[in-house]
């Protein structure tokens, strides 16, 4: 026969029989809280990486400006393909104003024509014009099997630095006020999103 349990041991058979439904209890739910934290970083993670997307398309915002009042740079449309293949419809290109006299055969410019649209197309021929300043240029398109009907008697000219395809139509759409008004509501939203809750979490914790 086996001696009788003392008082300590059976304490500890009680204490231990308490502590077996705590410990599964917290091992179940280990793994939600696992769970709760990835899905956290995650939401964490994108809402950065938003931020950062906004941070940057503001910033390339802000150099546009910047070059546009210091340089003269701004950006052209192209929604006909008269200058395809090199520069398809859909295209947005960067210009520069220069001096008439500054463009050489070759070179693919904007015109302005009162009255009129502009029109960017390549230059064949540069002849001088009645003053100093004034150059008349002939010009096709590469798409085009002639020449324009007519030349063009510039002082200054917009030249194409270079073009990036098919991202007229997201320029266009975000002229919309509509969608100007769309961006700025989810950027505000994202904003209060990403910092408010992150002081309210830190606090909760800190008095916990």
């Amino acid at each position: 026969m086996s001696a009788p349990a003392t008082r300590r041991e059976l304490r500890e058979r009680r204490a231990e029989r308490f502590a077996a439904p705590n410990a599964a209890a917290r091992d179940s739910a280990a793994p939600e809280s696992q769970r709760r934290e990835v899905s956290s970083r995650a939401g964490r993670l994108l809402v950065d990486a938003l931020l950062w997307v906004a941070a940057i398309a503001g910033t390339i915002c802000m150099v546009l400006v910047i070059l546009a009042l210091t340089a003269q740079i701004t950006l052209i449309m192209f929604r006909t393909g008269s200058m395809s293949p090199t520069i398809p419809a859909g295209s947005v290109a960067v210009v520069q104003q220069v001096a008439a006299s500054e463009i050489a055969v070759g070179d693919v410019v904007t015109v302005d024509r009162p009255g009129d649209l502009p029109v960017t197309h390549r230059v064949t021929s540069i002849a001088p014009g009645e003053s100093g300043e004034q150059r008349v240029l002939t010009m096709r398109g590469d798409a085009n099997a002639a020449d324009d009907p007519y030349p063009y008697t510039v002082e200054s000219v917009r030249v194409v630095l270079f073009s990036v395809p098919g991202i007229a139509t997201v320029i266009v759409a975000l002229g919309d006020p509509l969608v100007l008004g769309g961006l700025t509501i989810a950027a505000t939203a994202l904003v209060v999103w990403a910092f408010w809750p992150r002081r309210a979490r830190a606090a909760t914790g800190a008095g916990s």
